[in-house]
């Protein structure tokens, strides 16, 4: 039986090479994740609004088409925002991808067990709703197909990515979410975005 993947290990090989790809955290690990892979202007990392994360994706995705959106969060997360499945999959926008990090737990409320770790199946779901690309990764084979398939353009895509349920040192993002919103308006924008309203 193969290892485990370990969750900052995938987050640093999807965020590799990244270029002008937004990406959006769901709160918790997933943030502490892509902050470890690397602080960046267009990291969004969520530090409350539990569920909303691909929601925020997908308005970003819409607005913005040319460029690709990265939504990285957790199993707890998506099970609060499965209603945003059916909706991502009407919309089908192709430069939305979403990666679930699933270590079956509850990670920033004591490490309770999810459904998830009672065989509910994210990617199961996401396919039923309307996802044509739709998978489960358990390998690190499963991880570089992923990595190819985001930098192929292959979206609508989610992916949930089994991770083991460690529990790893903080690596935490900028708190002030003003300084998050407008450096990150900055990067997608320009300057000028900040005297736009």
């Amino acid at each position: 039986m193969s290892k485990p993947l370990r969750r900052r290990q995938v987050v640093s090989q999807l965020l590799a090479e990244r270029g002008d790809m937004m990406v959006v955290a769901g709160l918790g690990a997933p943030a502490w994740d892509i902050t470890a892979a690397g602080d960046h202007d267009l990291n969004f990392p969520m530090w409350g609004a539990m569920g909303g994360a691909t929601m925020i994706g997908l308005g970003l995705a819409l607005a913005q088409p040319k460029k690709k959106v990265l939504v990285i969060t957790g199993d707890g997360e998506m099970l609060m925002g499965l209603g945003s499945l059916a909706t991502i999959a009407v919309q089908k926008p192709r430069n939305l991808y979403i990666v679930i990090l699933d270590n079956e737990r509850y990670g920033e409320t004591g490490m309770q067990e999810t459904h998830t770790g009672h065989g509910v199946d994210l990617a199961g779901m996401a396919k039923a709703a309307g996802f044509v690309h739709s998978r489960n990764v358990t390998t690190q084979a499963g991880v570089a197909r992923l990595k190819s398939m985001i930098d192929s353009g292959a979206g609508p895509l989610f992916a949930q990515v089994k991770i083991d349920a460690e529990k790893l040192p903080l690596v935490l993002p900028p708190r002030d979410a003003t300084y998050i919103k407008n450096r990150f308006r900055i990067a997608v924008l320009g300057p000028e975005a900040l005297h736009d309203g």
